[in-house]
C-alpha cells in the first residue's frame, strides 16, 4: 500500500542543505498499522508529507497504492489524495461553515464514494448523533477530533495518513480516541501510518518503527517490550 525505496530528503538553510531523511526504507502493507515514533524535528512530518504527495523526495521512490508519487502531476497527486487517502492531523482542519453531517461526508464526496449507510455508522460511533446540525465551533474538542477522524475515513480510503491525532487532548479523551480509531480504521479496511511521539499511543499497533536523525530504526528495548 505504502513503500518508501532509499528515500532522501533536504531542506536548504543559509549554512547550506539540511538533511531530514536519509536512505529510508519503509513498506506498509494493505490493512495493516504502523505506528512512527520520533522526537520532535526528526522527521517523522515530513515522511507523513512525502507519503501524501504533499511534497517530493530528492531523491528515492515513493510508492502509494502501487504509483510512484514523482511520476504523478500535480492534478494526479491531488486526485490520488482525494481517491486513495484520508488525512488526520493534530490541527482538526474542519470547515466551520459546514455543519457536523456535511463535514463528515465532504471527502467521501470529493472521491464519488459517500455511502449513506456507512455515514449514518460514523455518526453513530463517533458519538456525534443528535449533533448532525450543530458546526464545528459548537463541539468539544474531543467532538471535533472524532469528526475529523470520521471525516477521513467516510470515502474508507485505502491508506490512512495520521499525525499525532491525538496531540490536543487530554490523557483520557485522547486513549478513547485512539480506540475508536483503530476499531473504525479495521471496520474501514484501511491500512494506517500513525505519527506520535508516545509509546502508549503506539502500542496497539500492529508495528512500530523510531525515526532517528532521519534514518528508520526499530523502537528502544523498553518500546518494544511496551509493545
Amino acid at each position: 500500500m505504502l513503500e518508501f525505496r532509499q528515500v532522501h530528503k533536504a531542506y536548504a538553510t543559509p549554512q547550506g542543505p539540511l538533511a531530514v531523511l536519509t536512505a529510508v526504507d519503509l513498506e506498509l502493507r494493505p490493512g495493516e498499522s504502523l505506528a512512527l515514533m520520533g522526537e520532535s524535528g526528526s522527521g517523522k512530518s515530513t515522511l507523513l508529507h512525502l507519503a501524501a504527495g504533499l511534497d517530493l523526495p530528492d531523491s528515492g521512490e515513493v510508492i502509494v497504492a502501487g504509483r510512484s508519487v514523482a511520476a504523478l502531476d500535480e492534478p494526479d497527486r491531488a486526485r490520488l489524495r482525494r481517491e486513495t487517502l484520508g488525512l488526520v492531523f493534530q490541527q482538526f482542519h474542519l470547515v466551520p461553515s459546514l455543519n457536523v453531517s456535511d463535514n463528515l461526508r465532504l471527502q467521501a464526496r470529493l472521491a464519488k464514494r459517500e455511502t449513506p449507510k456507512w455515514s449514518a455508522h460514523l455518526i453513530e460511533r463517533l458519538g456525534l448523533a443528535g449533533l448532525e446540525r450543530r458546526y464545528p465551533e459548537q463541539l468539544s474538542g474531543g467532538q471535533q477530533q472524532r469528526l475529523a477522524i470520521g471525516r477521513a475515513l467516510a470515502s474508507r480510503p485505502a491508506l490512512l495518513l495520521a499525525d499525532e491525532p491525538t496531540g490536543n487532548l487530554d490523557e483520557t479523551t485522547a486513549a478513547e480516541v485512539l480506540e475508536l480509531l483503530l476499531d473504525l480504521v479495521r471496520e474501514a479496511g484501511s491500512a494506517l501510518l500513525m505519527v506520535t511521539h508516545s509509546p502508549q499511543v503506539a502500542a496497539p499497533l500492529d508495528r512500530c518503527l523510531r525515526l532517528t536523525h532521519g534514518r528508520l530504526e526499530p523502537p528502544s528495548g523498553q518500546e518494544a517490550s511496551h509493545r
